[in-house]
């Protein structure tokens, strides 16, 4: 087995529950590792026996440019769509971060983190 992670991935996205959040945009920040095996790979050479971190790289930037209430459900839709597109992940663990968020605070992220594993 192995990890494949996919570190600050930015993305300039339109989630929250007010109305200005969905029309001035914000910065985001998603880390994305996922679980699979990565000896036949290690063996062959071939991007065609692993996970290709391209596509996983896609699939977060797609659904992030999807709007969003809640982060949690943003993360949702990346779970669902790499357990889907790529049967060989049997682990994700999924991190959104709403940069600078509009709390009225200084607070530098708001974070939700998801960990699922192929049923």
């Amino acid at each position: 087995m192995g990890t494949i992670k996919l570190q600050n991935i930015r993305t300039f996205s339109f989630h929250g529950c007010l109305l200005e959040e969905g029309k001035i945009g914000s910065d985001y920040r998603v880390d994305l590792e996922v679980k699979t095996d990565l000896r036949k790979s290690a063996i062959t050479d071939e991007l065609h026996d692993t996970v290709d971190y391209v596509l996983l790289n896609r699939i977060v930037v797609e659904e992030m440019d999807i709007r969003s209430k809640l982060l949690e459900h943003v993360a949702h839709r990346i779970i669902t769509r790499i357990f889907r597109e790529i049967p060989e992940v049997s682990r994700i663990l999924l991190a959104v971060s709403k940069l600078n968020p509009p709390i009225g605070g200084d607070v530098e992220a708001v974070t939700i983190e998801m960990e699922e594993y192929r049923s």
